[in-house]
Parts: structure tokens; C-alpha cells; sequence
């Protein structure tokens, strides 16, 4: 649930975009054969890198971030649209950010007329400097990273968090009763629990290790996220390093569960490489979640469904280059996620909404035009 975590794979698998380009399915097909439990796929956003799309609790609405140029944005900020009347390929969403700094992780709260999210704006105007990566791949946690409520006008009512130091990646209960975050208070990164208005936080895990993206199940018991394990005494010296920099690396992440409350914290996945962005389905039972475990050199990520137990892993979407940040409306009818499909060989992350077929059966009219469209755009023999 990270702001950079698009450029994670959208930097390191540019070079490889035209390279695959035949594969990528028409702009007027955006599915892939394979990817059965998606039907009437749409795209909302064009342009820029628009992640992290997450449903208000009446199901009409969407809040994102977005750095979309054509928006007049340097950085990520927050903006909120309704799926059935606004069209973001033609005019700019409603801002509910400053507009200033940097901004992260935006959620409605219970009633769909405020929308919390973390920013660095009182830290300064301009975006927050990117970091050195010349030594890998890395994640800044800005120290001026705030959590704020505002109004669907883009006026700030609250802020939650008023502490120098890394207080981000917040979600809502279904209960509309308390708040999961990210902070660096105790030394660390770990998940805190606080309450609906910002009070009495807690924290609910203890691990060395960056815990961080979590959200509650549907009935807002369990709490599922990802997090780094550093086992090694050269891989803690390394995290401990790093954090007192104020970075993470994020190329090795496993999802987790445990109850709200912290307890009965146990692993789910363990696949290796980097598994995030993880969300419940609304069965309750199992999780999507993003993931390049099956990716040779690291550049492909896909959304894959997984039983809490660990068992039933399965692959839902097919992008060769990136699918994540899926979210099931409250409902469960539909399903919204950020991908690099259909972006014309550019570095774009854009939205998608689709309906979530729960049988999944192959489109057998799909298929076919599929073959069609392969066999009249193959290159000739020579």
C-alpha cells in the first residue's frame, strides 16, 4: 500500500515493454483468456501512475492517488470520482488533498463523506526528494507523513496523527469503529490499532520487520498485511541500516493475518520475492493479493487468490508486466485494482474495475476472438 510501490516494477520492467508488447491485449479487449473471474473490465484512468483505488462503503464511489501530469501533478495526491458519471479521460477528478507535498494510502470512512489519508504537506510544499537507489532498490519513509480526515470539498476537518515520524498506509474497519496504520513510534515499523477519531492508538504487532498495506476482513475481526522478516544477522543489520535512513527495501515481503487485536498473528504465504497489497475476499476465508514469486527475474507481477491457510494458490490475472492493489467492493459484486495493461508501451499504471465472477468460467467467445485477433495481427513468414 505504499505510494512508490507502482515504480517498483514500472522502472525495472520498462525495458522490457516493447519486447512484449504483441502480447498485451487490444484496447478493445483488456482481458486475458485465463483471467476467468474478471468480466466487463473497464478502464477509468489514462495516463500518469493512478493507484491504490479503493471503494466507498455505498459502492458508487472510488479515492485514489495519482501523479497524472495532464492533472498539473509533480507527485502523488489524493482524488475521489463516482464510477457512474464521472470520466476521467476527459476532465480531472475531485482533489481532496492540498495539492502540496506528497500523499499516500487514502480510505473512505463510514457514511462516504470523509476520506483519511497520509500526507507530508505540512513538511513543506514541494514533493518530498526521491531517494539514492544506487545501491538497489528502496522505499522512503518520509518523517513528515501525517494522517488527515477531509471532506469530500478537499477542506481538512482532522488530523489524526501529530508526531515527526513515519504515520501512514491507514484503513478502516467495516465496523467503522477503528483504524490499522503503519508507524515508526516504537523504533519500528509495525502495525497500531487507534480509534475511529484517532485516539487511543495501540500497537498490535512486534516483529522486526516492516509490517505495513493492511486491512481488515469483511467482518472486521481479522487483519490481513505484508511484511519483511529479516532472519539473518547480516540482513537485520541491513533493515536496521536502512530504516535509520528512513528507507525499506521491499523485495522480500510475505502476507500475514492476525485478529484486530494483534493475536493469533500467523504467515500465510511463503513464496519468496515480494508478495503485497493484500485484500480479503469477502468470503472472509480467502485473500488476493499481488505477488512476482512466479516471475523468473522479478518484473512480473500478478494478482493471485490464496485460502488463509496457506492452501488453494491460484493466479486471477495475467498482465506480463503489473496487476495489484485489488479491492472487492463492500458488496463483493466488483472488483477494482491498478495495472500496466493497455497503456500503450508507456510506464502508465492506470485503474480498472471489472465484476467479480465468482465461478469463473472460461469465456469461450473470448477464446475464440482471441485467436482470431492473434492469427490476423501475427507477423507474416517471411
Amino acid at each position: 500500500m505504499f505510494p512508490r510501490a507502482v515504480y517498483l516494477l514500472v522502472a525495472f520492467s520498462f525495458s522490457i515493454h516493447f519486447s512484449i508488447a504483441q502480447k498485451r491485449p487490444k484496447s478493445a479487449d483488456i482481458t486475458y483468456p485465463q483471467e476467468v473471474h474478471l468480466k466487463n473490465l473497464r478502464q477509468l484512468t489514462n495516463g500518469g501512475d493512478n493507484a491504490e483505488a479503493y471503494w466507498s462503503f455505498d459502492n458508487k464511489k472510488l479515492v485514489m492517488q495519482s501523479n497524472n501530469p495532464a492533472w498539473g501533478l509533480k507527485c502523488d495526491q489524493i482524488f475521489w470520482f463516482d464510477i457512474r458519471r464521472d470520466h476521467l479521460f476527459q476532465s480531472r477528478p475531485t482533489m481532496v488533498s492540498t495539492g502540496k507535498g506528497r500523499t499516500t494510502c487514502s480510505f473512505f470512512l463510514p457514511g462516504d463523506t470523509l476520506i483519511l489519508f497520509a500526507s507530508t504537506h505540512e513538511g513543506g510544499d514541494e514533493c518530498p526528494p526521491e531517494p539514492d537507489r544506487s545501491e538497489g532498490y528502496v522505499w522512503p519513509l518520509y518523517n513528515t507523513y501525517d494522517i488527515y480526515v477531509a471532506d469530500l470539498q478537499g477542506n481538512i476537518v482532522k488530523k489524526l496523527t501529530d508526531r515527526r515520524g513515519y504515520d501512514a498506509e491507514a484503513t478502516v474497519s467495516p465496523k467503522g469503529d477503528k483504524i490499522v496504520f503503519t508507524s515508526d513510534r516504537s523504533g519500528d515499523l509495525e502495525l497500531w490499532v487507534m480509534d475511529i477519531d484517532g485516539s487511543n492508538p495501540v500497537q498490535i504487532t512486534h516483529e522486526l520487520g516492516y509490517d505495513g498495506g493492511a486491512f481488515f476482513s469483511p467482518d472486521g475481526s481479522k487483519i490481513v498485511f505484508r511484511a519483511s522478516r529479516p532472519k539473518t544477522p547480516e540482513e537485520q543489520e541491513e533493515y536496521k541500516a536502512l530504516l535509520a535512513k528512513g528507507l525499506v527495501k521491499p523485495s522480500n515481503m510475505e502476507i500475514i493475518v492476525c485478529n484486530a487485536d494483534g493475536s493469533d498473528l500467523r504467515q500465510v504465504t511463503n513464496l519468496g520475492k515480494a508478495n503485497w497489497a493484500p485484500y480479503y475476499h469477502p468470503d472472509g476465508k480467502r485473500i488476493l493479493f499481488s505477488s512476482n514469486h512466479h516471475s523468473p527475474r522479478g518484473f512480473q507481477f500478478n494478482i493471485f487468490m490464496i485460502n488463509e491457510d496457506g492452501t488453494g494458490l491460484k493466479q486471477i490475472t495475467f498482465d506480463p508486466t503489473f496487476d495489484a492493489f485489488p479491492m472487492f467492493s463492500w458488496d463483493g459484486k466488483k472488483l477494482a485494482f491498478s495495472s500496466n495493461r493497455n497503456n500503450g508501451g508507456t510506464r502508465d499504471t492506470n485503474v480498472f474495475i471489472c465484476d467479480w465472477d465468482e465461478e469463473g468460467k472460461p469465456d469461450r467467445l473470448k477464446n475464440k476472438s482471441r485467436k482470431r485477433l492473434k492469427k490476423t495481427t501475427s507477423p507474416k513468414s517471411p
